[in-house]
């Protein structure tokens, strides 16, 4: 019988597994896999990349490499094992075959072709099953994947650098730098592991940028997405790298927002990072459409009336009707400050 910390301890590793697959993995979910033994790791895995094995076909054979019969084990897995033939076969059968005596997961598969369905296939094999160990963990992790499959929409990141009263740029425009080179390094890991940036054309017209990562590990190439209603882009500014430098695909939103991030993410776009100037974030967040928001705040006052906020578009007559946001993480980068919250 394995003692209820072990098996908490054993998940809290599984996750921490299965977080080294955040932007190899995508569109798949990240999922970590521990195998227990009276207490003792005998195998562990996760899934590594898109179409390569899963976690628990890795942690059967980490087992087998170091000698270790999984027979009897207690598996313990992020995610509900898959039953259906994709990129692999199902992963219910390798842990049938393996005659684990037990797998506990974290959270139930909310993708339509699992859904319960493994957790069926293992009780009908004699695997017994617990799910919900440490639940919450294992759904945010997730989060993006989720939302992918069960919304049909794309996990949004709104990144925006600002001073400390809350200005994006100055009266003229000048907004280079506001944030130091640590904060500027941290906007290029997160583009280094999304499928899409996105921007508005007003930010293609003012700053012609290129929108991709540099001088980091580049974990996936993320498309470039424009939202321009009008074509201007093309019209006004052929010249644009983003049109000319031969970099990732370029995707261009010309209607509805919702309707341009649906069709993103039946083409497997799992998370987006929004880049995009005040007027576009606003519109995003008044729409509903953003789950996450990093900001990254430098040490200075503009002072300046006129300057440019971080968000507009919305009115609010009282406080009470203002956004709220949840914090999750707070990190110094320098004099900097970096904040993710949950929208």
């Amino acid at each position: 019988m394995i003692a209820a910390m072990d098996v908490a301890s054993a998940m809290q590793h599984a996750l921490e597994l299965a977080a080294f697959g955040q932007g190899y993995v995508e569109p798949n979910p990240m999922v970590g896999c521990v195998l227990l033994r009276d207490g003792t790791v005998i195998g562990e895995g996760y899934h590594h990349e898109f179409g390569g094995a899963h976690a628990e076909v890795e942690a059967l054979r980490d087992a087998r490499e170091k000698g270790n019969d999984p027979a009897g084990c207690v598996a313990v897995v992020t995610l509900e094992p898959c039953c259906h033939i994709g990129k692999t076969p199902p992963c219910v059968e390798a842990l049938i075959e393996a005659k684990v005596e037990k797998v506990v997961a974290a959270m139930r598969d909310p993708d339509a072709r699992v859904a319960g369905q493994g957790f069926a296939r293992l009780r009908d094999a004699g695997v017994a099953v617990e799910a919900g160990v440490m639940e919450a963990e294992a759904l945010r992790l997730n989060a993006p994947f989720t939302k992918r499959v069960t919304e049909g929409l794309p996990w949004v990141v709104a990144k925006w650098a600002q001073t400390l009263d809350g200005k994006v740029a100055t009266s003229t425009g000048d907004s280079k730098w506001i944030s130091n080179e640590a904060s500027r390094r941290k906007v290029h890991e997160l583009r280094a592991r999304v499928d899409a940036v996105m921007v508005g054309v007003g930010t293609v017209l003012a700053d012609d940028p290129s929108l991709t990562a540099r001088d980091v590990d580049v974990r996936r190439v993320a498309r470039r997405v424009v939202v321009d209603r009008t074509g201007r882009m093309r019209a006004e500014f052929p010249g644009a790298k983003l049109l000319t430098d031969g970099g990732p695909p370029v995707t261009v939103i010309d209607g509805e927002l919702e309707v341009g991030l649906r069709r993103l993410a039946s083409e497997g776009v799992t998370n987006v990072l929004l880049e995009g100037g005040s007027t576009l974030t606003g519109a995003m967040l008044e729409a509903g459409l953003v789950d996450e928001a990093w900001v990254f705040v430098a040490p200075k006052v503009l002072g300046d009336a006129d300057g440019l906020d971080a968000v507009v578009g919305r009115r609010c007559g009282t406080i009470a009707e203002a956004m709220p946001f949840t914090l999750e993480a707070v990190e110094p980068l320098g004099d900097d400050v970096w904040m993710r919250y949950l929208v």
